[in-house]
């Protein structure tokens, strides 16, 4: 019941707004100190955490669990994968400068229309996720009820993959280190993370997840997309392990969705520390009209 409600309240908190920026907003408050429930429901204290090395299952680390994000500053601001350039600038090519420029005019939040968000966004946002490791593959479930499959059987990429919104990934070991690769991106159907940054279909992402310890778990994500970059872009961060019997539940994000024909393109307010959240959207787009209709729609 209590999911179901803080559902109920993300989706009607603020009339223009989608419920997963809600959700994420409220996975990005700071913890409350004081250890009295106040804060983020997503919330965990270092304190808390359980000690000790970390798991090893068919001779590697086992990265399952279910992750909560760290508060710590170096893994803020939330959602936004330019956090450790300075001013939050991505180095951008001109045709990257006009992709975002259009985003922030024209293209409302993917995932507020229900589009999976795909990589990398999904390993820049605020909500936790849920990581299950087999004998060769990994599942990674989403809070969005969306999930990806990463096989580390010895495949390789394929000559001419399909185009995806998680792209096509293949995982390996790296000693201790799972390395995930991945290639064949869909291009202007998402965004590269909360704050509207652009990717396109030449995008190639490597990311390399390692658990130091039984509480933690760590992503070191390069993102090299020459098209709209002119460099590769270093993202780092890291979870913590969530409460036992913490796990992702269901939800409908197309179901009465009534924000939907009320969102307006671009991201919203982005504040001076580079995040995002529903208390930064002021003030709120107006309600489309017959002359001014809502855009609810990407182009291909």
């Amino acid at each position: 019941m209590k999911t179901r409600a803080l559902h109920r309240n993300c989706l009607f908190a603020v009339v223009g707004f989608s419920l997963v920026a809600s959700l994420f907003a409220q996975a990005n408050k700071a913890p409350d100190p004081s250890g009295r429930g106040g804060g983020s429901p997503f919330a965990r204290n270092e304190k808390d955490l359980p000690k000790g090395p970390a798991p090893r299952l068919e001779g590697h680390p086992d990265l399952s669990g279910y992750w909560v994000p760290s508060h710590a500053p170096k893994d803020r601001p939330g959602g936004n994968i330019g956090k450790d350039f300075p001013q939050y600038k991505l180095p951008f090519t001109p045709a990257g400068a006009a992709a975002l420029k259009y985003n922030l005019e024209h293209t409302v939040d993917p995932e507020a229309l229900c589009i999976v968000g795909g990589l990398p966004r999904h390993n820049a946002s605020g909500l936790p996720f849920q990581l299950l490791q087999g004998r060769d593959h990994a599942v990674f479930l989403y809070w969005y009820t969306t999930y990806r499959l990463v096989p580390f059987n010895g495949n390789k990429h394929t000559e001419d993959p399909e185009p995806s919104f998680f792209g096509e990934e293949i995982g390996s070991w790296e000693g201790d280190t799972f390395v995930i690769d991945s290639i064949g991106f869909k291009e202007q159907r998402t965004w590269a993370d909360e704050n509207a940054n652009p990717h396109s279909d030449q995008q190639h992402v490597v990311e390399r997840w390692t658990r130091p310890d039984l509480g933690h778990i760590h992503l070191e994500m390069t993102v090299t997309d020459p098209k709209f970059y002119t460099e590769p872009i270093h993202y780092q961060r890291t979870w913590l392990l969530g409460k036992p019997g913490d796990e992702v539940h269901e939800y409908s994000c197309s179901e009465d969705n009534v924000d939907a024909p009320h969102l307006g393109p671009g991201p919203g307010r982005i504040g001076a520390d580079g995040q995002r959240g529903y208390d930064k959207v002021a003030p709120l787009p107006p309600p489309p009209t017959k002359d001014h209709p809502a855009v609810t729609s990407i182009p291909d």
